[in-house]
C-alpha cells in the first residue's frame, strides 16, 4: 500500500507485545522515529499515560494509543524532525527528550573489540557515561548505559529517574557481543540505577552495573552514575615513576585497612591524617586492603561486588583520588589489593548475571570457592578475561594507583586448590594447572606492564609455582614481585620459640637465603598473621615484657636487612597489643607509653636508615648484593651478613636473637678501617638496655673467617646492629 501522510510505518502486534514486556532484542526498531516515502511514524512507550503529545520547533502533535501504553503519531514529513515527548498523567505534564532517538553511543571498533576481548579500555565504554548532545531545544545531556549481558532476553534501566520501573526504558541488544545499549535523557551524576535483567532461565533480576563508577553505601545496592571532576596534581610523581626501576629501588610498605586505621576517617579526612603518619613513619608506600565496593564489611573488600566503584563508606571515587594524589604530592606510592580469584554471590551482583553463568565458570567444581564461599571466575571466556584485565588498567590510570597486589593467586593457578578428590577435574592434558588462569595473569600483566611505565603487579602465591616473576616472553607469568610465604611462615615459627630454644631451629631463618634469587621477593608481614587467633606480633614474642619488645625490634631489624622489600601490616609498627579487629581502631593511645613510642621511633629509623643506604635495596634480587658472615652460629642465636650496593658500598648486619649479650665478638669484614654503627636497635631511645659499640667500631687488618679485616664488637641482647662503610669516604 503506497505510503501518505496518514499511514504509519506497521508495527505487529506480537513486537508491541515483546516491547511492553521487555524482551524485545531491539526496541529501537520500533521506539523513535522511522521515516516512511513522505511521512516519519514516531512510537514512545508511556504506560498509564493519559496524554502524549509530539513537539517539534514548529508543531505539536498528539499521540494515539495503539497497544499496551504504545502511543504514536505521524509527522507529515519526510524528514526526521528534532523532537520532544510530553506525557500527561493525572492532569501534570512533562517533557522530555525521546531515548529512542539517539544513535548507539558504542562505535564499531569497540563493539569488534569487545567481541575478541581486547578492549583494554572498557570502563570507557560499558557502564553508565554522561553525555550532550546538540539540539534545536538545546543541549540535550543524558546518560548512556551499556552492559554485558549475551544471554538475557531483555534489558532495561530502571533508577530514581523513572520510580525505579524500568518497564519505559528497555535496552537494545548490539548484535553478536552481546552488550546492550540504551541513552537515556536528563539522567545527570548522582543518579542511581540497576538493570533489569530478563535472563535465559525466564527470570527478572536486578542487578548492580558490573562497571558502575560509583555505588551506593551498603547495605543498598544501586550503581550511581558519576563522572570525575578531580584535576590531578601528581604528575611530577607520575614522571618520576615511569622512569624509576622498583627492583632497583627502596620500597617499605604500610599495609592499611582503611576502615580500622583510625574508624570513622573519610578518603578526605586520610588524606591529612594517614597522610601525616606514613610520611612521619618512613614508609615509602601505602598498600591499601582491597578498596573495590563490597557489601560485607568483616570480609575486609575480599569479597567484591563493583569492580569499578570504590567503597562509597568513605566518601566518593574523587575523595579516594584526593587521597592518592595527597600520597603521591608526600612522595608516597600507593598500592592497592586486586581480587581476581573470586567474587561475592550475592544475587544482586556479578552471579549468573544474564540467567546462566556469565562471570562465574559454570561448572561448581572450577567455578565455586569452598574455602570463601564465592565464586570463581571462568578465566577461558574472553570477556570475562577482557573485563578483569581491564580493571587491572582501570585502577593504574584511572586512579594512578603504582602497583596491585593480586590476592588469592595460588587458588587461582591449581585446579585442586582446597579440593578433594572428586571434586576436581584436570585441564587438556591431564595435569592440576588452570591453563585458563595462567594464560589470564599472564595477559594481565602483559597489557600493564605495556600501558603503565614504572607501576608493579605483586602477587600473592604460597607454592612453588615456578617463574611467578619471570618475563612472560619467558614463559613466566610476569609479576614484578612475588610475596616471600616461606620466609613469613618460617621466620615466624622461629620469633616464637623461646631463646633457650632457637638453636634448634636456626636453619628457619637461614633457609631463605636457599631461594632468595629464584624470584623477585617482598617479606610480607600482613594482616593474616595478626587475626583470627593468631595475636598481635609483638603477642608472638616470648619472654618477659622488656624481651618481646627487644625480640620485636631485632626481629623487623632482621627483616629489613634481609634481602627483599618490606611489608608491615598497621599497629605492628608500634607493638600494638591486642589481634587486629576490622570492626575497631587501632590501639593509638598505646603511644602514650615510651615502649610503644620506642617501637614507631625504631621502625622509623629503620625505614629512614633503609632508603639512605643503597646496600640494602640496590642489588635485591642479585646474587652480589649478599654474602653470610656467619650463617651457623645456633649455639649463639647470631647471624650475620653483608650486604652491598653498585658502587661496592657495604653495610654488616648482626642480629642477636639470645637474651644474652656478647661482648668482644669478632666478626670477619672485607674492609679495613671504621665501620659506623647506623642502627642499634638496643638503643635507649627504643627502650633497649643500651649497649653499643659507641657509634663505630675500628676494623684491623687480622683475616678472619676467609676475609681481610675483622672486629671485635658489642651485639647487645636481642637486637639488630647495622655497621656501614662507605667506600667513597675512605
Amino acid at each position: 500500500m503506497a505510503s501518505n501522510a496518514t499511514t504509519r510505518v506497521p508495527a505487529s502486534t506480537a513486537d508491541l507485545d515483546r516491547i511492553v514486556d521487555g524482551t524485545h532484542h531491539d526496541p529501537h526498531t520500533i521506539l523513535g522515529p522511522h521515516a516512511n516515502t513522505d511521512s516519519v511514524t514516531i512510537r514512545v512507550l508511556r504506560p498509564l499515560a493519559d496524554a502524549v503529545e509530539i513537539l517539534t520547533p514548529t508543531s505539536r502533535i498528539p499521540m494515539t494509543h495503539e497497544h499496551r501504553g504504545v502511543w504514536f503519531a505521524i509527522v507529515p514529513d519526510p524528514l526526521v524532525p528534532a523532537y520532544q515527548v510530553e506525557t500527561t498523567y493525572n492532569a501534570e505534564s512533562v517533557v522530555t527528550d525521546d531515548s529512542y532517538r539517539f544513535l548507539p553511543t558504542l562505535g564499531e571498533i569497540d563493539l569488534h573489540l569487545i567481541g575478541e576481548g581486547r578492549h583494554e579500555e572498557l570502563w570507557t565504554v560499558l557502564g553508565a557515561h554522561v553525555h550532550t548532545y546538540e539540539s534545536p531545544f538545546g543541549n540535550v545531556r543524558g546518560t548512556s548505559f551499556a552492559v554485558w549481558a549475551p544471554s538475557a532476553q531483555g534489558v532495561r534501566v530502571s533508577g530514581d529517574f523513572n520510580f525505579w520501573d524500568g518497564s519505559t526504558h528497555p535496552m537494545r541488544s548490539l548484535g553478536s557481543t552481546g552488550v546492550w545499549e540504551l541513552f537515556i535523557p536528563a539522567v545527570d551524576n548522582g543518579s542511581t540505577y540497576k538493570y533489569q535483567v530478563h535472563g535465559h532461565d525466564g527470570v527478572w533480576r536486578d542487578k548492580a552495573d558490573p562497571m558502575a563508577y560509583a555505588t551506593e553505601v551498603p547495605p543498598a545496592s544501586g550503581s550511581k552514575v558519576f563522572t570525575s571532576q578531580h584535576i590531578w596534581q601528581d604528575q611530577g610523581w607520575l614522571d618520576k615513576r615511569a622512569a624509576s626501576d622498583p627492583h632497583r629501588s627502596p620500597i617499605s610498605i604500610y599495609e592499611v585497612h582503611l576502615g580500622s586505621w583510625r574508624k570513622g576517617l573519610s578518603y578526605l579526612e586520610l588524606a591529612s591524617a594517614l597522610v601525616e603518619y606514613v610520611l612521619d613513619s618512613g614508609f615509602t608506600h601505602v598498600e591499601f586492603m582491597p578498596l573495590a565496593e563490597h557489601p560485607y564489611s568483616p570480609s575486609w573488600g575480599y569479597h567484591v561486588t563493583s569492580y569499578f566503584a570504590p567503597s562509597s563508606r568513605f566518601g566518593s571515587p574523587d575523595d579516594l583520588r584526593f587521597l592518592i594524589d595527597a600520597l603521591h604530592t608526600a612522595n608516597i606510592g600507593v598500592i592497592v589489593d586486586w581480587v581476581p580469584a573470586h567474587f561475592a554471590t550475592d544475587p544482586w551482583a556479578l552471579a549468573k548475571f544474564d540467567g546462566t553463568a556469565l562471570y562465574e565458570h559454570p561448572d561448581p567444581r572450577r567455578g565455586e570457592h569452598p574455602d570463601w564461599g564465592s565464586f570463581i571466575f571462568n578465566y577461558g571466556r574472553t570477556e570475562v578475561r577482557n573485563f578483569l584485565v581491564a580493571n587491572a588498567v582501570y585502577w593504574l590510570e584511572e586512579y594512578h594507583v603504582d602497583g596491585l597486589r593480586v590476592d588469592g593467586v595460588a587458588s587461582m593457578l591449581y585446579l585442586d586448590y582446597s579440593r578433594k578428590d572428586g571434586e576436581w577435574y584436570p585441564n587438556q592434558f591431564g595435569g592440576r594447572e588452570n591453563l585458563d588462569a595462567v594464560q589470564f595473569l599472564q595477559e594481565m600483566n602483559a597489557t600493564v606492564y605495556k600501558r603503565v611505565p614504572g607501576v608493579m603487579t605483586i602477587a600473592e602465591e604460597s607454592t612453588a609455582w615456578p617463574g611467578v616473576t619471570q618475563p612472560t616472553f619467558n614463559g613466566g607469568l610476569g609479576f614484578g614481585f612475588k610475596w616471600n610465604m616461606g620466609w613469613m611462615h618460617d621466620s615466624l615459627d622461629y620469633v616464637k620459640h623461646d631463646p633457650i630454644h632457637r638453636q634448634h631451629h636456626h636453619n628457619e631463618m637461614t633457609f631463605s637465603m636457599v631461594y632468595a634469587y629464584s624470584e623477585r621477593f617482598i617479606l610480607p608481614i600482613s594482616h593474616d598473621e595478626v587475626v583470627h587467633g593468631k595475636g598481635s606480633l609483638i603477642g608472638k614474642m616470648p619472654g618477659d615484657r622488656w624481651q618481646q619488645l627487644a625480640n620485636l625490634r631485632a626481629y623487623l631489624g632482621f627483616m629489613w636487612a634481609h634481602p627483599g622489600k618490606n611489608l608491615l601490616f598497621m599497629g605492628s609498627e608500634f607493638a600494638q597489643s591486642q589481634e587486629w579487629n576490622s570492626e575497631k581502631s587501632l590501639e593509638w593511645w598505646l603511644l602514650e607509653y615510651p615502649e610503644h613510642s620506642g617501637t614507631l621511633a625504631a621502625v622509623r629509623d629503620l625505614n629512614q636508615m633503609y632508603q639512605s643506604t643503597p646496600a640494602l635495596w640496590q642489588l635485591d634480587d642479585e646474587p652480589r648484593g649478599f654474602d653470610w658472615i656467619n650463617a651457623n652460629d645456633a649455639e649463639a642465636n647470631i647471624f650475620a651478613w653483608l650486604r652491598w650496593d653498585e658502587a661496592g658500598n657495604c653495610v654488616a648486619v648482626i642480629i642477636n636473637m639470645s637474651p644474652n649479650p656478647h661482648l668482644n665478638f669478632r666478626i670477619s669484614l672485607p674492609f679495613i678501617g671504621e665501620w659506623v654503627e647506623i642502627l642499634n636497635t638496643d638503643s635507649l631511645i627504643y627502650g633497649g638496655s643500651g649497649m653499643g659499640n659507641q657509634g663505630a667500631v675500628q676494623a684491623l687488618p687480622l683475616a678472619w673467617s676467609g676475609r681481610p679485616a675483622s672486629a671485635e664488637i658489642v651485639v647487645p641482647p636481642l637486637s639488630a646492629i647495622y655497621l656501614s662503610f662507605d667506600r667513597t669516604r675512605r
